[in-house]
C-alpha cells in the first residue's frame, strides 16, 4: 500500500523521521511531500541531511505559509500519487492545507498528534488543530487526555491513542546529538550552566510583545543561547531591539546541534509547543512565553511555567526553575511510530 506524508516545517521533519522508518518496516510505500513552508536551508534541507530522511518525492517549493496557495498544489500531488491515506502532522498551515487537499482529492486523512488543545482560539495553530481533527478519518492521539478532548468535540473519525512520535525521535536522536555535536565546546558552555531561548510563534515577534520578551531575556543573569528564527531576526532588526552581552545570538541550528544544546541546558525558555515536550523528556525545566499551552500536563507536573510576555515573571520563573523529582512519564514511551505504522497497515490496506 502507499501513503502520502505532508511535511513543511522543522518539527514535522523530526516527527516524520521515526514514522518513515516504521512505515518502510511494514512494507508501506511512503510518498513524502515537502510543501516548502519553511524554505530557509537552515530550517529545512539540513534536517533531511542530519536525520537521514529520504529526499522528498515531491517538493512544491511554494515558499509560503498561505493555506489557500498550498491546498490546490498538494491536492494535485495527492491525485497523482493515489495513496490510500494522507498523513499530516501537528498544527501548522501545511497540516491544514494537507488535510483540506486530501479531502478535496477524496483520500482519507490521518492526523498525527490529534486532540491537542490550548484553549486559545487566537492562536492560528489552535484553529488549525480543530479543523484538521474534524476533517480526519483517523486521529492518532498522544494520550488519553487528547482522546477525551476529541470525544467531547464529537469528531467523526476513529481515535487511537498511540503516544507521541516526538518522544520516539527525542529518545533516538538526543544521545546521538550529544556524542556528535561540538557546539558546547565551541561556545565554551558548561552543561547545566546556561539557558536556551527560542522565539518564533506568529504572535511573539510583534513589536510590543517582542520588546517585553527581550527585556525579560536581558534581565537574566546566566548566559542565554538564542538561536534566532528568521522571522524573529527580521523583527529584532525592524524594531531596533538590543540584547545584552550575556545573550548570544546564533543562526538557526541543525537538529542535532540544537538537541545537544537544549538537552544540556539548565532551563529552556520558549514559545514552541514541541520544545516544551522535548525539554520535559530531556529532564530540563521549561519557561513558556505564551499565556496557554496544549501540553498542560507539563505545567501540572511542575516542569513548565507559563509567563506570557511578562519580563519580571520570565526572570522569576527562570531563577526558580527546577525539574520535579519523580516526574511522571508523559506523552509516550518511544514506540508511537511502530503503533501508527501497524494501524496504517491495517486501517488503510483496502
Amino acid at each position: 500500500m502507499r501513503v502520502l506524508s505532508v511535511v513543511g516545517n522543522r518539527p514535522q521533519f523530526v516527527k516524520s523521521a521515526p514514522l518513515s522508518v516504521a512505515l518502510r518496516g511494514r512494507g508501506i510505500e511512503e510518498v513524502l511531500l515537502h510543501t516548502g513552508q519553511h524554505y530557509d536551508p537552515s530550517l529545512s534541507a539540513v534536517f533531511f541531511e542530519e536525520l537521514a530522511l529520504p529526499e522528498p518525492d515531491v517538493r512544491l517549493d511554494l515558499h509560503t505559509a498561505d493555506v489557500e496557495t498550498m491546498t490546490p498544489a498538494i491536492a494535485e500531488a495527492v491525485r497523482a500519487a493515489e495513496p490510500g491515506a494522507v498523513l499530516v502532522y501537528g498544527d501548522t498551515n501545511s497540516t491544514l492545507a494537507g488535510a483540506r487537499a486530501a479531502v478535496e482529492a477524496g483520500v482519507p486523512v490521518a492526523h498525527v498528534e490529534a486532540g491537542l488543545r490550548s484553549g486559545d482560539l487566537e492562536m492560528p495553530e489552535e484553529r488549525n488543530r480543530i479543523e484538521v481533527d474534524r476533517l480526519s478519518s483517523v486521529l492518532f492521539a498522544p494520550d488519553e487526555h487528547s482522546r477525551e478532548t476529541l470525544a467531547a468535540e464529537h469528531v467523526a473519525g476513529r481515535v487511537e491513542v498511540v503516544g507521541d512520535v516526538m518522544a520516539d525521535a527525542t529518545m533516538q536522536f538526543a544521545p546521538i546529538a550529544r556524542r556528535r555535536s561540538r557546539l558546547l565546546s565551541e561556545l565554551e558552555l558548561t552543561p547545566a550552566r546556561y539557558i536556551v531561548a527560542t522565539v518564533h510563534r506568529e504572535a511573539n515577534p510583534r513589536p510590543a510583545r517582542l520588546t517585553r520578551i527581550v527585556d525579560g531575556l536581558n534581565a537574566l543573569t546566566e548566559p542565554v543561547v538564542f538561536p534566532v528564527h528568521p522571522r524573529t531576526v527580521t523583527a529584532v532588526e525592524r524594531d531596533g531591539l538590543s540584547l545584552h552581552e550575556h545573550v548570544l545570538l546564533l543562526p538557526p541550528l541543525g537538529y542535532l546541534d540544537f538537541a545537544a544544546l537544549a538537552s544540556q541546558a539548565r532551563v529552556v525558555v520558549t514559545d514552541s509547543g514541541g520544545l516544551q515536550k522535548e525539554a520535559y523528556w530531556y529532564g530540563v525545566p521549561c519557561v513558556t512565553l505564551r499565556p496557554s499551552t496544549e501540553w498542560v500536563d507539563t505545567v501540572s507536573a511542575g516542569a513548565n511555567r507559563l509567563v506570557d510576555d511578562d519580563p519580571a515573571a520570565l526572570a522569576d520563573a527562570v531563577a526558580l526553575a527546577r525539574m520535579p523529582a519523580g516526574r511522571p512519564q508523559l506523552y509516550g514511551d518511544g514506540k508511537a511510530a511502530t503503533r501508527i505504522a501497524d494501524l496504517v497497515s491495517t486501517l488503510f490496506s483496502q
